[in-house]
């Protein structure tokens, strides 16, 4: 049994194709193949059920697998603690963040860490929170920037800050004249949300339970109209399609903000989610965490509060 027979088998769960997984590991695909099956034999038990079509894991071999996972992040903490140990914001970090964080968090974060630790690159991803959790599970990232309640086994979740949501709406809509809203109020309206799959959506409806689907009601017919991100929705409520919640980093971020767009607070509860920072407990650079999270705080996005101290 060798390291490179169990990135072989990670790789193969992963793709869930022998192809695809040489591919990414680098070698040929009868060079991979034979290894797996080497290692099958050594083991003596069926890791993989293979067809013409598809590759599905045996219960075994899933727990074959994650045990593999685990030994190569040991392998590669030794790596890191032999060529990185000495200065652990030396080399890079793998940060992942959600679509609705990303685009507005990065532009300040990636400056401040740059200034922060000028020997520490960046390797970015944006995703679903779901990949993101798998991606940090399997090793394939360091940190992810998610919304909370956000809890995985072996993993450590800290609270970075609260961002309220605030409605947009097109300059001259009747709301517009009003400086709170009721979240409730949007309900009756043409609202545009993210598409399923998308946590904020998920987090709007929980505030707003109307806001939801199609319905008839009397004289008056209620849309929702979905779009696939942030900036897409803004830019159909410039157009007068309809007006949506935003958290407030992704409300006024280009030249529509001032011109054609208005922005308003909810009253009292005010909608909010909460931003967290996500690791490994076994990830061994916790100044490269630390560096990221003082980064954040540092961001000075006005309507972000932020959690000063670590919890705990």
């Amino acid at each position: 049994m060798t390291l490179t027979e169990l990135r072989y088998i990670v790789a193969v769960a992963r793709e869930r194709h022998f192809g695809r997984a040489a591919e990414g590991c680098n070698v040929s695909q009868p060079t991979l193949s034979v290894a797996v099956k080497k290692l099958e034999e050594e083991l003596g038990v069926a890791l993989f059920e293979r067809s013409k079509t598809e590759v599905s894991i045996t219960p075994v071999g899933d727990q074959v697998v994650r045990q593999a996972q685990r030994v190569l992040e040991e392998v590669d903490s030794l790596t890191t603690i032999a060529h990185q140990g000495r200065d652990q914001l030396c080399g890079p970090l793998r940060l992942g963040a959600i679509h609705t964080i990303g685009p507005y968090l990065l532009p300040h974060l990636v400056p401040e860490v740059h200034r922060r630790a000028p020997e520490l690159p960046l390797i970015i991803e944006e995703n679903y929170t779901a990949r993101l959790a798998e991606s940090l599970k399997r090793g394939e990232l360091d940190a992810i920037i998610v919304a909370t309640p956000f809890e995985q086994p072996g993993v450590v979740t800290l609270p970075l800050y609260s961002e309220p949501f605030v409605a947009v709406l097109p300059a001259d809509h009747p709301l517009s004249r009003r400086q709170k809203l009721d979240i409730n109020e949007l309900a009756r309206e043409t609202l545009l949300l993210l598409g399923s799959g998308h946590c904020f959506r998920e987090q709007v409806l929980h505030f707003c339970p109307d806001c939801h689907a199609t319905v008839s009601s009397g004289n008056s017919i209620q849309h929702t109209v979905e779009g696939s991100s942030l900036e897409t929705i803004r830019h159909m409520v410039v157009t007068g399609m309809g007006v949506t919640i935003l958290p407030c980093s992704a409300a006024g971020a280009d030249r529509y903000a001032q011109h054609l767009l208005s922005i308003r607070r909810f009253q009292e509860p005010v909608p909010t989610r909460q931003v967290a920072l996500a690791w490994r407990t076994s990830f061994p650079r916790p100044k490269a965490i630390e560096v990221i999270r003082q980064a954040i705080l540092e961001t000075h996005v006005p309507c972000l509060e932020m959690v000063s101290e670590p919890s705990g």
